[in-house]
């Protein structure tokens, strides 16, 4: 029976996340501030010892997952699992995040997720996106939910032994699977960039130890 830690890194920040942009498959590069707090993730976790590292196959997070280790001097392999990709948001990537979540609030009368999970879940909301995308290419929760187990189910065959592992992942992934797994976590403000959230795998048992602690405070301006 597998028994390991992992460790899901939320990204630096990108200029998508600075200019509020939906940033699901689409992709943007980090900005000077997102590469500091990749580097000061890596600083702060200096002193650790991974047995293992992986990122989503987004830029953004083999960018960030390769400041973190140069930052810890640590040579290993990283291997990239799409599995552990963001939401797709199909016809609204890329889209000023403002407006997107306005029409797919449009019900509730809201303009961001933050407000949007006042009123339904967050599985629900890929549903709803789903449902209004005018090419239905959006993920919905089931899909995601294919690929995210696919991802897990990896983790498990390759991991045992109390090993300790790192996965460079997304702000609502990561929220995402704190959801489902701990649902009576407050998810409603999600995950910071470079933020980490550790989760103990036993078997079958998925059980989140901490969400979205940050390792790294600066005071540069950062936007979500």
């Amino acid at each position: 029976m597998a028994q390991f830690s992992i460790y899901f890194v939320r990204h630096g920040q990108t200029f998508f996340n600075l200019y509020n942009r939906m940033q699901g498959w689409s992709d943007s590069p980090l900005t000077a501030y997102g590469r500091e707090i990749a580097t000061g993730v890596g600083q702060a976790l200096k002193g650790d010892h991974f047995d293992a590292y992986y990122a989503s196959d987004s830029k953004r997070a083999i960018d960030t997952a390769h400041l973190i280790q140069a930052a810890q001097g640590v040579d290993q392999p990283l291997t990239s699992l799409m599995n552990f990709r963001e939401v797709f948001y199909g016809y609204f990537e890329g889209e000023d995040s403002s407006r997107a979540w306005s029409l797919v609030g449009h019900e509730f009368g809201v303009a961001s997720l933050h407000e949007l999970l006042d009123h339904v879940s967050l599985p629900e909301t890929r549903d709803i996106m789903r449902a209004i995308d005018p090419w239905h290419e959006a993920e919905d929760d089931q899909l995601y939910w294919e690929r995210l187990n696919q991802g897990f189910n990896y983790l498990k065959a390759h991991h045992d032994h109390h090993e300790k592992i790192m996965v460079v992942s997304h702000g609502t992934t990561i929220r995402s699977i704190v959801n489902h797994f701990a649902p009576e976590i407050d998810i409603t403000v999600g995950p910071k960039n470079g933020s980490v959230t550790r989760v103990e795998v036993d078997g079958d048992q998925i059980k989140v130890v901490d969400y979205a602690h940050e390792l790294v405070t600066t005071t540069a301006n950062q936007h979500l």
